[in-house]
């Protein structure tokens, strides 16, 4: 550990920084032509420090960046995850969201937290030990992927691939705590119909908007039934994104002056590892059933939309005393000479990750830790500077203990 620390001590900032700032000048959007160049210019950067690199395909025309810098053997492999695609560009951003601006606190851009600060603080770790000239036993697998926002594609290709480790890290933006536990995310739709009256019989009608804003409460304030514990139910969560009401299904919106018998609701829930959508569905339909007894006449529908198995997050757990869990907690305590908060922490709870897929697909045992998460997803994204360089050191350190350092 004393060897480790010292290299971590010595991490070269203005290289990690610049290394970062390069990353987010390039306009990644999810499934856009961007994430390939920048998947192409992760290789290049592997390749030029001795790593084995490539491009694996995923689907249609992305592609992964997969680098594998191999050991002396005889110690355990370390699998770092992260992905290269954004979100796109909101309103009210007052800096370049592609300028890579790094001021005295903060380093700034689009995608910088969700999460090429994660992504730039693996590379960074394995091209210090590199430089100075030290090895590992284990094999370190960095993998660059593509396509988490359309449900982790980019992941469950490398799983089919055959990309394994004996552990991973999934470096998803959660301000350096150890996340043991995250849900399942799914979404849904709930369709309520009512009764249609003119506005002056209002009385005589069932107001499908009224009762949807009535409905709303009820799902936000909604956990699921079959939690296993507290933990669990801690990252159960219910949110309605979109809601459309107005005359019938066709959504006849010339003729205000009638009631509404007719709305549609999407939403996204989160379950716990253990939990089914099954029983979600059921928990759903109790809720609905007291809005029919409320609102006399209204009839409501719910359905979980069907998705192919890669295209949903599935929920994460790993034990707080598991092996990559300790090595983390002691390098984050040695760096920042405290303990590192750890377990089913929200916000990032709520997150879907591609830890899901690692954990539910390859059979591997890990746990999610990134730089940035308070500034996520909002305008003038950014990472504050001294996590993003803790993320390095903490993130080398681990590496040293699990792959063991020579």
């Amino acid at each position: 550990m004393k060897n480790a620390l010292s290299l971590a001590r010595a991490i070269d900032e203005e290289a990690c920084l610049d290394t970062l700032a390069e990353m987010v000048r390039h306009k990644s959007h999810s499934e856009t032509k961007g994430e390939r160049i920048l998947a192409e210019r992760m290789v290049e950067i592997m390749l030029e420090m001795g790593l084995e690199a490539y491009l694996q395909p995923v689907e249609g025309d992305r592609v992964n960046a997969i680098g594998i810098w191999r050991g002396t053997g005889g110690g355990k492999s370390l699998l770092f995850n992260g992905h290269l695609d954004t979100n796109p560009v909101s309103e009210g951003w007052t800096v370049d969201p592609w300028g890579g601006l790094v001021d005295d606190r903060f380093i700034y851009g689009i995608g910088v937290s969700n999460m090429k600060a994660g992504d730039a603080a693996s590379l960074c770790a394995v091209r210090t030990l590199i430089e100075n000239g030290k090895r590992l036993k284990g094999d370190i697998i960095l993998t660059y992927v593509v396509g988490e926002l359309q449900g982790g594609v980019g992941t469950y290709a490398a799983i089919q691939a055959g990309t394994r480790a004996d552990y991973f890290i999934n470096s998803e933006p959660t301000d350096l705590q150890a996340l043991t536990m995250h849900a399942d995310a799914f979404v849904f739709t709930i369709e309520l119909t009512g009764i249609t009256r003119h506005m002056s019989k209002r009385e005589e009608a069932v107001d499908a908007i009224r009762a949807a804003c009535d409905l709303i409460p009820r799902l936000t304030d909604m956990t699921f039934s079959d939690a296993p514990s507290q933990e669990h139910r801690s990252i159960n969560r219910v949110h309605i994104g979109t809601i459309r009401g107005a005359l019938g299904q066709s959504f006849e919106e010339w003729r205000p002056p009638q009631v509404a018998d007719f709305t549609r609701l999407t939403g996204s829930g989160r379950i716990g590892p253990g939990q089914s959508q099954d029983n979600a569905l059921k928990d759903f339909r109790r809720v609905l059933d007291g809005l029919e007894a409320d609102w006399p006449g209204l009839k409501a529908e719910v359905r979980i939309e069907a998705r192919e198995g890669h295209s949903s997050m599935p929920a994460f757990e790993v034990p707080r005393d598991a092996r990559i869990v300790t090595a983390l907690n002691a390098a984050y305590e040695a760096v920042r000479g405290e303990p590192q908060p750890t377990g089913a922490i929200t916000p990032p709870g709520f997150y879907g990750t591609d830890a899901g897929h690692l954990y539910a697909h390859a059979g591997m045992e890990g746990v999610v830790c990134g730089p940035g998460g308070r500034y996520n997803t909002m305008p003038d994204e950014r990472v504050d500077i001294p996590d993003y360089l803790d993320m390095v050191r903490i993130y080398l350190v681990t590496m040293c203990d699990i792959c063991v350092l020579l």
